[in-house]
């Protein structure tokens, strides 16, 4: 083993530890640079946690290992929501749904669009299987449309919200929807979501971890999503103070969260795409997505019901636009099999769109 793999190894078994240690040693008023140490800490917590999950899912073999990554990413969104949410203040009642709408653009349009222009980059023209990709797509168009969108046009309760039983039950829905999916990609057509292996992809091929190694990376990446959780949490007011202090709106906290919780799964995404294994790629990317709604939905339905707080889900009409028109385009882009770099420029245009119709409405 070479120093520097010794060095990084090293990182990644001390960063969770230290980053826990920052959040409690956190001053009450605490100043400028330890916000700047703490963002540090958050970033350091979450390439660890990548790191630890990539070695878990390489140990059990795909696709359990992309299940394991988004779920454990996903469980970082709820707990950031959950717990801003039980802080209460104004803006908490849109902050689940600007955070998954906003899951979902950057996983359609920003993770999936660099993959497809990586890729397309690199190595031209990728393939991947059509059915697992369809049945994650049918699955998320579904979701996505009954938690954003159905919510406008109820009546039984007036603006953008469920009441307590249609919420229930939308929760039950969204998921069943996705354990069905779940059952669908691990158990009844697990080989929809199999790669191609090559025998030139060495990181296919390459000896998976000792059990010792798998159970030290499971806790540590257990340790790596709570620090995450706690400093994202911490830093929250300081985020939405810099937002107020631009005059920017307040959905942009949902994005800013969404984009650090997304972090791990699009850097493992990026990885699986820049070395031609789309099909790990987009699993990774759609399941996220799927993750984010199939999951945090029911959790954060429950919280609201259980302890009386609003929750708005309906999306404007101008979201319901940008929704329609990245699963459109996704979909289009992926009906063939075959992907190259203009799918992936579309995508990442797309984004920028997104983003500046944001902060510029």
């Amino acid at each position: 083993m070479s120093v520097i793999t010794k060095v990084v190894r090293r990182w990644t078994e001390i960063v969770p530890f230290l980053s826990l240690l920052l959040y409690f040693l956190k001053p009450t008023d605490s100043p400028g640079w330890y916000n700047v140490v703490l963002i540090g800490g958050l970033i350091s917590a979450v390439l660890v946690a990548v790191h630890h999950a990539e070695v878990v899912a390489h140990k059990v073999g795909e696709p359990y290992g992309t299940l394991v990554l988004a779920i454990a990413v996903t469980t970082i969104e709820v707990a950031l929501i959950v717990s801003l949410m039980l802080a209460g203040g104004p803006g908490t009642e849109t902050l689940a749904r600007d955070t998954i709408f906003a899951a979902i653009m950057i996983i359609l349009n920003a993770i999936t669009g660099i993959c497809l222009l990586v890729g397309g980059l690199r190595h031209r023209e990728q393939t991947f299987g059509l059915d697992g990709i369809s049945a994650a797509l049918v699955a998320l168009l579904a979701i996505a449309f009954l938690t954003m969108v159905l919510p406008n046009f109820t009546t039984t309760q007036v603006g953008p919200s469920y009441s307590n039983s249609q919420l229930l039950f939308v929760g039950i829905v969204t998921l069943v929807i996705y354990l069905s999916f779940v059952f669908i990609q691990t158990i009844r057509h697990r080989d929809y979501f199999l790669p191609e292996v090559g025998e030139e992809n060495s990181e296919v091929h390459a000896a998976p971890p000792t059990t010792k190694v798998f159970v030290m990376s499971l806790v540590l990446l257990v340790l790596a999503l709570v620090a995450v959780v706690l400093l994202g949490k911490s830093l929250s007011p300081v985020i939405e103070l810099g937002i107020e202090s631009i005059g920017a709106p307040k959905t942009l906290v949902g994005i800013i969260i969404a984009m650090v919780v997304l972090l791990p799964e699009g850097l493992a995404a990026y990885r699986a795409a820049k070395n031609n294994r789309l099909q790990n790629s987009l699993n990774l990317a759609l399941g996220s997505a799927l993750a984010s709604i199939g999951l945090t939905i029911p959790v954060v339905a429950g919280v609201s019901i259980l302890m009386g707080f609003d929750l708005l889900l309906g999306i404007d009409s101008k979201s319901s636009v940008l929704l329609l028109i990245s699963l459109l385009v996704v979909m289009m882009s992926l009906r063939t099999g075959k992907t190259n770099i203009l799918q992936g420029i579309i995508l990442v245009l797309l984004f920028f769109v997104y983003l500046f119709v944001t902060i510029i409405p």
